[in-house]
């Protein structure tokens, strides 16, 4: 069994009648939704308001891949707990950081770059086709050549990201531009993988093959080798070492 985790800041969907029209219950459950259809994960979810951001030592211990989608409250997020996640990556936590998130300090300290890319403010008259890169990797098992979003917010190069060990995803827009859209990386003993599709406004996350991907990543990023410090119970802290 493994144990999944979706983060999500559950902010829009309290105070934006449109995002709560697409998302009532947040998008972490709708996320927790179609992933709780797989027997082999065992979903919960957590959120900014959640005492200790949901994600408490316990609950961090006990998670085997962490889902993170976050927009308007990057800064709320303690820095403790940002260094806490980081650790638990190293020692083979699976971290999928998904659409807005790429600007969370999550990501930016597991990969060490600022993340930042180039948008398009308005994005009803975007439309995005997703093209497999790299379709013999897992995580594009069961997708085909490319898929078709009718409307998604733009995301654009120049993405501020380190070489990924893999483009599995490359987005084009009818604005013209590109973007990798779905790149994996190793650090330490844990998997990334970041997976651009997923604005708050748009029923994303309904989409089969967006729920595909997910999935996918999820038993990718897996590690089912044991964490050095459950290993070793004497082993001392990270930053002692």
């Amino acid at each position: 069994m493994i144990n999944v985790t979706v983060w999500c800041e559950y902010r829009q969907a309290k105070f934006q009648d449109d995002v709560r029209a697409v998302y009532p219950n947040g998008i972490k459950e709708a996320i927790k939704d179609f992933l709780d259809k797989d027997e082999e994960l065992n979903v919960r979810t957590a959120c900014l308001d959640d005492p200790d951001c949901g994600l408490n030592d316990e609950q961090l211990n006990n998670t085997d891949v962490l889902i993170w989608w976050a927009h308007v409250a990057h800064h709320e997020v303690p820095d403790a707990l940002v260094k806490k996640i980081q650790e638990r990556v190293l020692l083979g936590m699976g971290l999928i950081v998904l659409h807005s998130g790429h600007f969370s300090k999550v990501i930016q300290a597991v990969l060490g770059t600022s993340c930042s890319l180039k948008w398009y403010e308005h994005p009803t008259n975007c439309r995005e086709r997703i093209w497999c890169t790299d379709p013999s990797h897992p995580i594009a098992e069961g997708i085909g050549d490319y898929f078709e979003l009718e409307h998604e917010e733009m995301y654009g190069e120049f993405f501020d990201i380190p070489k990924p060990d893999s483009v599995v995803f490359t987005g084009w827009f009818n604005t013209g531009h590109v973007f990798r859209s779905g790149c994996t990386w190793t650090r330490g003993y844990g998997k990334i993988f970041y997976f651009q599709p997923g604005h708050e406004q748009f029923p994303i996350y309904y989409n089969e093959n967006i729920q595909r991907v997910i999935n996918n990543a999820v038993k990718w990023a897996y590690s089912p080798k044991r964490r050095p410090e459950l290993d070793c119970p004497n082993a001392k802290p990270l930053e002692e070492i």
